[in-house]
């Protein structure tokens, strides 16, 4: 009681929780829920990557590595996964599991929290996962088979993401709705406290299975402590008072103060404070809607006008003055280049060729119009955007929209122009362009763009079947090109993970799909 009472104290000096190691985070966006299946945005990604453990994960590489599967396999033909769990893998504390206080994993579990993802009571996010599984069994205790409906070679990166996390059988017997309020998983932590809207405490997890190459049992830290400030000036604040150990991201309320203009951390913060940067599986693009601008009365159908807007804008100036240098300017294609070795399209900055592309459209100057639907927090950019296309000739007017009406604007086909981004939802070229396959126009999937394309169709067939890593990337690369080449997409930037960390945690790792990776933390007191 002691030791809770010190985390949940807010006084400047922490002085109680000196002699344990605590890692300090704010959530200014809340976390709505504690349940896996319901792990779609990063506030609560984060959290449950705390609390459980799913069959395989990635490592530093973006390789899959195992996880509570010590094993696993697939046949030759790509349809069956075979998994073979580690033993002695226990569930944190629970009544659930009464008269016994725990229990370990098995392969039943797996089964259940992989089904209940398709629960149509649950209507979880996630269940979009489970699309490809045509059965999950259980071979004995510790294995189990996946059988999908047929090939598909990023399947392992689907079981990485939080969705597919591992709960306990006996959640079945529960309400709906009691595992986002009272998470069990296996994770390096379990769930001490939690106040809405003030403090979350979570507390190491004494059986935990992981192990350092020393032998010596993680976590290090014993305990996580979540604060739930909205303002993030405020929280910059906190972590200037030591009351935080890092912010995430750059907010236009302090990335000045922190950042010069080459994107470095400001010379008073060096002794206090490390900047972390990391390239994040994150493209911000803009994008027609393809249906509406190939109509032949549309002036945007000519090819050349919609290539004339990506060689116009000044990407470089983005990422340099609205990020100050935090990301990288997209010059060669829809997919980062993490995901997109083999480039074949690349472009620059070149506003005389976009006038002479325009100019050889021989379309009327008054038809030279557009509107960008945006939100609130992109504003900027659309505004050094529509700066770039006045330049040209192109009048751009910026709509700017609450984010849920742009969603379903987007959804319903009723925008020509918006602007967006895609964080991936597991490692592989493959679902970056997933959002240009026909077969995936809404409501059936995320083709906001309403392309259409056989060739891409059937690029996309064969991408999403084979399984010989050469023949992957060269169609990644040439579906990729088509994109460009058909300008249904105009890439910005490619995004990076940045975070300022105090130095007593400046060991925290930091990776490209930008999870909070806490078990092998090790920091010294505040």
């Amino acid at each position: 009681m002691l030791f809770l009472s010190a985390l949940t104290n807010c006084q400047k000096t922490d002085t109680n929780t000196r002699s344990y190691s605590v890692f300090r985070y704010n959530e200014s966006a809340g976390i709505s829920s504690l349940d896996p299946a319901f792990a779609r945005a990063q506030n609560n990604i984060w959290v449950v990557h705390q609390l459980y453990n799913t069959l395989v994960e990635y490592d530093d590489q973006l390789q899959i590595k195992p996880s509570l599967a010590i094993q696993y396999s697939m046949s030759d033909d790509g349809l069956q996964y075979h998994f073979k769990l580690r033993r002695e893998v226990y569930f944190h504390e629970s009544h659930l599991f009464h008269p016994l206080s725990t229990r370990m994993v098995n392969a039943y579990d797996v089964v259940y929290s992989l089904r209940r993802l398709s629960d149509s009571r649950l209507a979880a996010p996630g269940s979009w996962t489970m699309n490809y599984v045509d059965k999950i069994e259980a071979v004995t205790e510790d294995s189990l088979t996946i059988t999908l409906k047929k090939p598909f070679p990023p399947f392992l990166g689907i079981l990485t993401m939080k969705y597919c996390s591992i709960v306990p059988a006996e959640v079945g017997n529960k309400p709906s709705g009691w595992l986002s309020k009272n998470p069990v998983g296996t994770g390096p932590f379990y769930l001490k406290l939690w106040q809405d809207n003030e403090i979350m405490i979570l507390r190491k997890n004494p059986k935990y299975f992981e192990l350092d190459e020393y032998g010596h049992h993680l976590p290090y830290l014993d305990a996580v402590r979540i604060s739930f400030i909205t303002e993030k000036q405020s929280a910059f604040l906190e972590l200037l008072n030591e009351r935080l150990d890092m912010i995430s991201g750059l907010d236009a309320s302090y990335k000045d103060e922190i950042l010069n203009e080459l994107g470095q951390l400001n010379p008073r913060y060096q002794k206090r404070f490390v900047l972390q940067k990391a390239d994040y599986l994150n493209t911000e693009y803009l994008a027609f809607n393809y249906a509406k601008v190939t109509e032949q009365s549309n002036p945007w159908s000519d090819v050349r006008l919609r290539k004339a807007i990506n060689l116009a804008i000044n990407k470089e100036a983005i990422v340099l003055y609205l990020r100050n240098g935090a990301g990288i300017p997209a010059r060669q294609g829809f997919v980062p280049p993490a995901l997109n070795p083999q480039v074949v399209y690349r472009e620059s900055f070149n506003p005389e060729l976009a006038r002479q592309l325009i100019s050889s459209s021989g379309i009327p100057a008054d038809d030279l119009r557009l509107i960008l639907n945006t939100t609130a927090a992109y504003a900027d950019m659309a505004e050094l955007i529509q700066q770039d296309l006045a330049k040209v000739g192109i009048q751009l007017q910026i709509d700017v929209q609450p984010p849920s009406n742009l969603r379903q604007n987007m959804a319903s086909g009723a925008v020509t122009f918006y602007r967006g981004s895609w964080i991936a939802d597991y490692a592989d070229g493959e679902n970056y362009l997933s959002l240009f396959y026909s077969k995936n126009l809404p409501p059936a999937g995320p083709n906001y763009a309403r392309f259409t394309d056989v060739n891409f169709d059937r690029w996309y067939d064969e991408l999403a079947r084979t399984t010989d890593a050469d023949r992957r990337l060269y169609l990644i690369s040439r579906m990729d090109s088509l994109l460009m080449e058909q300008a249904v997409v105009i890439p910005l930037m490619y995004d990076q993970v940045v975070r300022l960390v105090h130095r007593r945690a400046a060991e925290l790792p930091i990776n490209s799909i930008n999870l909070l990776e806490l078990r092998r933390l090790n920091i010294s007191a505040p």
